[in-house]
């Protein structure tokens, strides 16, 4: 199978090597790629949100299958246009990937699909934020209603913050604070059948003990043994198969990677947010630990034949990932900084460059994420933290309390 996969970060990266580890795929290719990815398949230097160029570098490539990793091709249409041209494309349409692309439309989903969530309101205008800040109180969550790479949400007590943003974002969603332990749950989908990965936990503040601003995420690790037994399949019933039927109601069925953002709350699970795409870092954790193929799964999952797939396979042991980002992140990073000790199995390029003496710098706020396995949580965190401990970049930022919660039997229900 040759397969052409889109995109250039973290999630990228990791999807590349378990695609490269397919004994299916004998051919794999990405553009726009990184440093790390052009180790392991051939890079095509094309504008990842550019559909019709996409397209034709799939056709020229005669691709089996085209992988969208990133959120923004997916709502440019990306997938449409490669779907037009008879090629199968695991990502979903630009309208069914409006689950990401608007958190309005998602909020109007799960309204429709009586999806446990949040209460909230969607502002465009200075005194409907006011109005819905009052109703909702502190903590305030403030969440942009486009795409913002993972750093258009504020949670804070700081009533002038969260007006700040709303305004700095136009419109917005203002939600209730979901208390409770997070989980990021992936769903394989093709529209109608659901294959759930594995849970994972990410942290998505910057800095030891959930301290200052939102991130991308700085880490992650799988499997939760603290979470309910039921959570898999309760999610599946109470939020996965109504949003999907939801999807194919409005007549733009979902198929690919729904991503969904949880929280445990004393009530049960609630959805933060949906995704249509990987979440980075928790797919750095989920792939490590995941045994069957991935390139026939989501095959399947593109051609519509979910439903006639094997039940999934996983290793033992756990995993854990570690970002490390550059000076000034999740600000304006500095870049151009040189890394050594990144040419390691389990170090993944995500904001990387090659430099033209060969060097390889920091190109981007969250550089390098670094996954390592073990027998248990214990032991996978301290092989991550090793790996980490191993790479030298100047201003380096990454957290050193990834999955010690976790470890510690700390995390509550």
């Amino acid at each position: 199978m040759r397969v052409l996969l889109i995109g250039s970060g973290g999630r990228e990266h990791a999807l590349a090597v378990a695609l490269a580890a397919d004994p299916s795929v004998d051919f794999l290719a990405a553009a726009p790629g990184n440093p790390g990815i052009a180790q392991i398949a051939e890079v095509y230097d094309v504008t990842a949100t550019d559909p019709a160029a996409v397209a034709a570098l799939a056709v020229e490539l005669a691709a089996d299958l085209v992988v969208v990793g990133p959120e923004a091709p997916l709502v440019a249409g990306v997938a449409d246009a490669v779907r037009a041209k008879g090629i199968a494309c695991f990502g979903p349409s630009a309208a069914a990937a409006q689950l990401e692309g608007s958190k309005a439309f998602a909020k109007e989903v799960m309204t429709a699909a009586k999806v446990p969530t949040a209460r909230s309101y969607a502002c465009s205008d200075a005194a409907a934020v006011s109005r819905a800040l009052d109703d909702l109180g502190a903590p305030y969550v403030v969440k942009n209603d486009g795409l913002a790479a993972g750093k258009g949400v504020v949670v804070t007590d700081d009533r002038d913050a969260a007006e700040r943003h709303a305004a700095d974002c136009g419109t917005v969603v203002i939600e209730e604070y979901l208390s409770g332990p997070e989980v990021s749950l992936f769903v394989i989908t093709d529209g109608t059948t659901a294959v759930p990965l594995m849970p994972a936990q990410d942290f998505k503040r910057l800095a030891d003990g959930d301290a200052g601003p939102n991130t991308g995420g700085m880490g992650a690790y799988a499997p939760l043994d603290w979470a309910p037994k039921n959570l898999v399949p309760r999610v599946l019933l109470e939020t996965v198969e109504p949003t999907l039927a939801e999807m194919r109601r409005r007549g733009t069925p979902f198929s690919g990677l729904l991503y969904v953002g949880l929280a445990l709350t004393p009530d049960g699970p609630k959805v933060i947010e949906f995704n249509a795409r990987f979440g980075d870092p928790e797919t750095q954790v989920v792939l490590a630990l995941l045994e069957t193929p991935l390139g026939g799964l989501l095959h399947a999952a593109a051609t519509g034949t979910l439903g006639e797939q094997p039940p999934l396979r996983w290793r033992d042991g756990a995993a854990v990932t570690v970002v490390v980002a550059g000076q000034n992140y999740p600000g304006t990073p500095r870049t151009g900084d040189v890394i050594e000790g990144a040419e390691t199995p389990g170090v993944i390029h995500a904001g990387t460059a090659r430099r033209e003496d060969g060097a390889l710098v920091s190109a981007g706020g969250r550089v390098l994420s670094v996954t390592a396995t073990g027998a248990d949580l214990a032991a996978a965190r301290d092989a991550a933290y090793a790996l980490v401990d191993g790479i030298r970049l100047d201003g380096a930022q990454f957290r050193r309390d990834i999955a010690l919660g976790a470890v510690e039997g700390r995390i509550t229900l």
